[in-house]
This record gives C-alpha cells, structure tokens and sequence, in this order.
C-alpha cells in the first residue's frame, strides 16, 4: 500500500488545507470540487497560504513554487481513478458521504485507500457503501491544517491493518503526529471537546458568569489558548450543534444533549466567525 498520488474531495477550508500540506510534502495531489469557482477559491487560499510561510522564512520560495505545482484541480471526480489515497472532505452530511463513498468504490483502482476527514459522523456507516470496507478509513485533520499537529485516525469496524499502516506513514510523511481510535460517536477528539463547549454555553445560559468570565477562568485557570466560548464560535456553532447531536444519538444519555441556548443561536444564524455573530461579534 504505497501512496504516492492523493486526491482531495473539498476544496473547502479543511479540503485546501490538507492538498497543501499533501504537495507541501512530496505528494503529487489532485484536488477536486464540484465548481471552477469553489476550486479557484481553493487554490487562491493554498497561494496565499503558501507566499505568508515564504514571508515569514518558514519555507523558500522555490519549495513554495515546487508544492503549487505539485497541485492540480478537476471538477470531476474520475481524476480520482489513479489516486492512491482519496481523502473526502465535504460537509458532515451522511447521505452525501454514502453516495461519494460508493461513487468512488467504482472510480478508484481496487488497492486505493478511500478515507473521510469526518469530524463525527461513522466510518463503518460511510465505508457500508463500499465494497472495500477493509479500505475504508478515518483522517480527521484539525483546523488550521497547515498548523495543526494532530490527525485522528479512525478505524472502521472493518478496517485493516493494513490499510491502518498505510494512511499513519502518509500522515506522518505530511509532517503530522497519527492517533488511532476505533470508531464510535465523536471518536476521541469531539466526544471530549465538545460536551466541554457544551458545559461553557449551559453555564452561560444559567447566568452563572459572563462569556468573558468564562473564557478567562479557562484560558487563565486551564491553559488553554482559547476560551470554550469563543472555541465554539471558531469551530462554528452548528458544528458544534451537529456533532452533540450526534453524541446524544449515539449514547442516548442527558450529558450529551445540547443547550437549548446552542440550538437558539444556531436557528437564528448566530453561528460564530463564520456569520459575522456569536457568543462574539466579529
């Protein structure tokens, strides 16, 4: 199981994320969406991300130069037929991932890897739509791709050993640090974060404290380099929203159901940096 030519479903900020990190580190890379604008889109953000790491002396300009060129774009997904390792970023939407997922099941060469950048949503479920559940894997990249270490590796009910190997050496060959879990709601990352985010909100919507007490005490208190509350509005509340819910129909207990204030804002488009409104303006 070689990977040496990936392609990227989602030209998106997670999809642009992980292409560049991909050429960035040798890999020759296909990326691919479903408009000339949202590729363009793509590819304009991998550019500037690229000319600020030139900027700032964190790679050269011929490196830079090297890794654009190293990136094609297609609007059709057979230009996945020859890839090695197809990585799906598209919205967390299971039926769209299914019908992607057995879409590729007859595009791709048999040995291909196919995997999900799915924050929450089941790898069993998706790889079900195939017929190489053995090759069917989670890559849950975090957010910003380019600085962020971490790449959650979720194994299916059926996913090989094999195929486990496979995409830990391609993570670490793109500079990341690989952790496996098996599948199950939230996997680790989110079964932990966001009932935390969760418990910040519903301290909030009790008047307990004010958003800033909040995120001080936990940013000051805690270490951490954000506060829940504005965590959420980074994410996006209705991330935040869909995978709670996912939570709680995975575990069916209280803890994991979402406050009420959560689901108000995310009915109202208060949904964080991305709408301009959140638990802060912006």
């Amino acid at each position: 199981m070689t990977i040496q030519r990936i392609a990227v479903l989602g030209a998106g900020q997670m999809g642009n994320g992980i292409a560049q990190v991909a050429a960035c580190s040798g890999y020759d890379v296909v990326m691919i969406d479903i408009k000339d604008e949202f590729v363009a889109n793509g590819i304009a953000t991998i550019e500037k991300s690229l000319a600020k790491l030139v900027a700032k002396e964190r790679m050269t300009q011929s490196d830079a130069d090297s890794a654009r060129a190293r990136i094609s774009t297609a609007t059709d997904r057979k230009f996945c037929s020859d890839a090695d390792l197809v990585i799906e970023a598209v919205p967390e939407i299971l039926s769209l991932k299914e019908t992607i997922f057995s879409e590729l099941d007859q595009i791709c060469k048999p040995e291909c890897i196919l995997a999900s950048n799915t924050s929450s949503i089941s790898i069993s479920k998706i790889a079900a739509a195939t017929n190489r559940a053995d090759r069917v894997i989670g890559m849950h990249f975090m957010n910003p791709v380019p600085l962020m270490e971490l790449v959650e590796i979720i194994n299916g009910e059926s996913t090989s050993t094999e195929t486990n190997a496979a995409v830990i050496k391609a993570a670490e060959g793109m500079g990341k640090i690989p952790l496996s879990t098996e599948d199950s709601p939230g996997f680790i990352s989110n079964r932990i974060l966001c009932p935390m985010l969760n418990e910040a909100i519903l301290c909030l919507e009790e008047g307990i404290a004010t958003k800033e007490a909040i995120d001080g005490i936990m940013k000051l208190g805690m270490r951490h380099p954000m506060g829940p509350l504005a965590l959420a509005d980074y994410i996006g509340l209705d991330t935040v929203l869909h995978i709670m819910d996912v939570l709680y129909d995975g575990f069916k207990t209280p803890k994991y159901q979402a406050s009420s204030l959560l689901r108000q804002m995310v009915e109202n488009g208060e949904l964080g940096r991305k709408s301009g409104q959140g638990f802060y303006n912006y």
